[in-house]
C-alpha cells in the first residue's frame, strides 16, 4: 500500500515558497524570485482564464496514490475481505439487527460490524459504535445515517449509491441531526452520491470521494457543512467533483446570522464544481478560525480547478483565518503557489510563477 502523505509540500521546499505564503489583498510577496501573476477579479461567475496547463502526468490527480493521495488503492473495503449479505446471509449481531421494512438498525452502544455488505440505509443510533470493511450500497435518501450518536468511526469501507442517475444516493454520510459528536470518518470510498459526507465536526482523512451521481435540480458537494461553530479537521483526502456546479468542500451555512469557525481544511488534493471550496463568508456570515493550507487544486475538470474559481466566500480578515501553501496540483516542485483574499463575494488570485 503506496505511503500516505505528511505534508502538502515536500519537506525540501524552497526558501521561495515559505516566503511566498505571506499575502496582502491578493498579492503574493516573494523574495528572490521574479513575479508573474495572472490575476482573477470580479464577484459571481466574473472570472478571466488563468491560461497555461499542467501536463496530465505531473498532476497528482492523474494517479492520487503517486503523490500520497488517498484513491483505490488504499481506501474502501481492504481487497480479500469476504463481505456477508444482509439480510440474505445475516440479518442481526450484537447491538444491530435488519429492520424488515428495509434499513440496517444499530442501537447498540458499542457495536461493532465488520464484513457486511449492506444494500440499504445503515442508521447509527448508537455511540461508540465502529463500522470497518462494510460496504453499503443504496439509492435511498443516506447510505450511513447518524442519529444523535458520540463516537461514531466509520473506516476502511465502501459507501455508494447504485448508479450515477436516479440510484445515486442522497448523502453518503449523514449526521442527520447536526448533534452527533467525535465522528471519525477515515480511509472511505465514497461515490454515486449527491452529498458525499455531510458533517459539522470530528475528523475527515483520507478518503477518497469521487465520481458523483446526478439527477435533475441536485447540488452537489463532495463534504458539506452546513456552517457550524463545532471543530472540524477536513485531512488528507482526495475530492474530485466532476459537475461544473456546487463545490467538493462547503462550509457554508444556509441562513444569515450565523458565525461559521473553527474548520481546517488541509493537505486535499481537490478538484471541480462550482467553485472548489465556499469558505463559510456567504450572506455576510461572520467567520473565523477557519484555516485552509497546503491542499493542491487539480485542473482536471475546469483551467480554474472549479469552474469558476479555486474558492469562493473565504474572507482573510476573519480572526484566525489563515489561507497557505495552497497550490496548483502538478507544480508543488516548480514553486507556483495559489493565493486568495475575499471580501463578501469578491476573489483575488495570483499566481507566483519561478
Amino acid at each position: 500500500m503506496p505511503a500516505r502523505r505528511t505534508s502538502g509540500l515536500p519537506s525540501g521546499r524552497s526558501e521561495v515558497l515559505v516566503n511566498a505564503h505571506q499575502l496582502l489583498r491578493g498579492v503574493v510577496l516573494v523574495s528572490a524570485v521574479a513575479i508573474a501573476p495572472v490575476v482573477l477579479s470580479g464577484s459571481g461567475q466574473d472570472y478571466a482564464s488563468v491560461g497555461g496547463s499542467v501536463p496530465a502526468s505531473l498532476d497528482c490527480v492523474t494517479v492520487p496514490a503517486s503523490c500520497g493521495f488517498p484513491d483505490t488503492t488504499d481506501t474502501g473495503v481492504p481487497p480479500g475481505t469476504a463481505l456477508r449479505a444482509v439480510p440474505s446471509q445475516v440479518s442481526s449481531g450484537p447491538g444491530w439487527s435488519y429492520n424488515p421494512q428495509g434499513w440496517v438498525e444499530v442501537s447498540g452502544n458499542g457495536a461493532n460490524l465488520t464484513g457486511l455488505f449492506i444494500p440499504c440505509n445503515l442508521n447509527i443510533s448508537a455511540s461508540n459504535v465502529t463500522i470497518n470493511a462494510d460496504e453499503v450500497v443504496t439509492g435511498g435518501d443516506f447510505g450511513i445515517s447518524l442519529s444523535h450518536t458520540e463516537g461514531v468511526t466509520i473506516e476502511n469501507s465502501t459507501i455508494s449509491g447504485q448508479d450515477a442517475g436516479a440510484g445515486r444516493v442522497g448523502t453518503a454520510i449523514k449526521d442527520v441531526y447536526g448533534d452527533s459528536t467525535g465522528m471519525v470518518i477515515k480511509d472511505d470510498n465514497v461515490s454515486d452520491f449527491r452529498t458525499g459526507i455531510a458533517v459539522s465536526t470530528g475528523l475527515v482523512e483520507g478518503n477518497y470521494i469521487h465520481n458523483p451521481g446526478y439527477v435533475g435540480g441536485d447540488h452537489t458537494n463532495g463534504i458539506f457543512d452546513d456552517g457550524s461553530e463545532q471543530p472540524l479537521m477536513i485531512k488528507d483526502n482526495t475530492i474530485l467533483n466532476s459537475l461544473g456546479q456546487t463545490d467538493a468542500i462547503s462550509l457554508d451555512a444556509s441562513g444569515t446570522g450565523e458565525t461559521v469557525a473553527n474548520k481546517t481544511i488541509e493537505d486535499n488534493l481537490l478538484a471541480g464544481g462550482g467553485y472548489v471550496i465556499y469558505g463559510g463568508a456567504s450572506l455576510g456570515n461572520s467567520t473565523s478560525n477557519i484555516v485552509i493550507e497546503e491542499n493542491q487544486f487539480s485542473r482536471l475538470y475546469f483551467p480554474q480547478s472549479g469552474q469558476y474559481g479555486p474558492a469562493v466566500y473565504f474572507d482573510l480578515n476573519g480572526p484566525g483565518n489563515v489561507w497557505s501553501y495552497n497550490i496548483w496540483s502538478g507544480y508543488v516542485g516548480l514553486g507556483q503557489m495559489l493565493s486568495g483574499n475575499t471580501t463578501g463575494s469578491d476573489m483575488l488570485y495570483a499566481i507566483a510563477s519561478p
